[in-house]
């Protein structure tokens, strides 16, 4: 079976009854797969990745394994992204902004203030329009099993507080290699500087980048506080993770076992984001106690201004207007 955007959704909903065949996953022999991700020990990441590993191990009777790598140890993320189309990883994941490069139109996820809050969120990313978005993968040589999350991005420096759009003018401040990402904080008079999120920590620490912008559960899990002193509730964007694998190698695992993975990554997904929102609550209270002061509500309507409509347009120069428009349809 060829995985094309034709048969995505009909390769995903095979799953139902797969767990009956336990024989026939035992006949195909074992199977031992290897994931990678860039992110801390504590993230959530890995908690699920791990409980991918005792899922799969376990509804397979022992035949399959998977042995996980967090915090880049076996490579950055664009790096991962090339082992796996590659083949000489299996799965990894990663922010959605590393895909965009070879899937442009998932720049749709990262648009400023696209999303209004985590319903619309699991609106889009569990429905058409994220089956839509996982298929662009196709002639990538990737497969996207699912859509896990990193969640609402803020802002993060070492030099002042920010409340307002002046206030982070001249800043230099990491971002994604997100095109998006990257004109919003052009848009906004700051200096985004891509580059890997393995990177990160150094940077900030020798002052490479005064900030950078990501959730809150990652500045607490990647210890951030210890090189930035201010944190701003910007929520300026969202952020997927595409959980991707070589799709040719997952074509060759056979029925039973190719629709055992994408129904474990898909299950895998909403135990992820379920941990997330608990842990954004309680990363936020931890942050202010390690000295962080926190700028809680900034003038977001300000920032909106300037960086939503003019970054949204330039998607829709490019791509048209349907996907944006799909998924403002997804608001309540």
């Amino acid at each position: 079976m060829t995985l094309t955007r034709r048969n995505f959704l009909t390769t995903a909903a095979t799953a139902t009854g797969l767990m009956a065949a336990p024989a026939i996953l035992r006949a195909q022999g074992a199977l031992a797969l290897r994931m990678g991700h860039p992110h801390p020990e504590t993230d959530s990441w890995q908690d699920t990745a791990l409980w991918m590993a005792d899922t799969l191990k376990e509804k397979s009777s022992g035949e399959i394994t998977l042995q996980v790598f967090p915090n880049g140890l076996i490579g950055n993320d664009p790096t991962m992204i090339n082992s796996v189309r590659a083949g000489s990883l299996d799965i990894m994941v990663t922010g959605n902004p590393f895909f965009t490069s070879l899937a442009p139109e998932l720049n749709v996820l990262d648009l400023p203030y696209l999303f209004q809050d985590r319903d619309h969120v699991a609106r889009v990313l569990d429905g058409e329009i994220g089956d839509r978005l996982r298929s662009d993968f196709e002639g990538t040589g990737l497969f996207a099993l699912s859509l896990w999350e990193t969640g609402w991005r803020h802002v993060t420096n070492s030099r002042r507080p920010v409340a307002t759009p002046e206030d982070i003018k001249g800043l230099k401040i990491r971002t994604t290699p997100n095109p998006a990402h990257i004109e919003a904080f052009r848009l906004l008079g700051a200096v985004p500087t891509p580059m890997a999120f393995t990177e990160l920590f150094t940077a900030l620490e020798m002052g490479a980048v005064d900030g950078q912008e990501n959730p809150t559960t990652l500045i607490l899990n990647s210890r951030f506080y210890e090189a930035q002193k201010y944190l701003s509730l910007t929520q300026h964007a969202f952020t997927a993770a595409p959980l991707v694998t070589n799709a040719d190698k997952l074509e060759a695992m056979g029925e039973d076992r190719r629709t055992l993975l994408i129904e474990t990554a898909q299950e895998g997904a909403r135990r992820q984001r379920a941990l997330n929102v608990e842990r954004e609550e309680t990363s936020l209270a931890t942050l202010k106690d390690e000295g962080m002061e926190v700028v809680e509500e900034p003038d977001r309507e300000a920032f909106r201004a300037i960086v939503a409509d003019e970054v949204q347009a330039k998607f829709a120069s490019e791509f048209g207007s349907d996907l944006i428009d799909q998924i403002n349809g997804a608001a309540a």
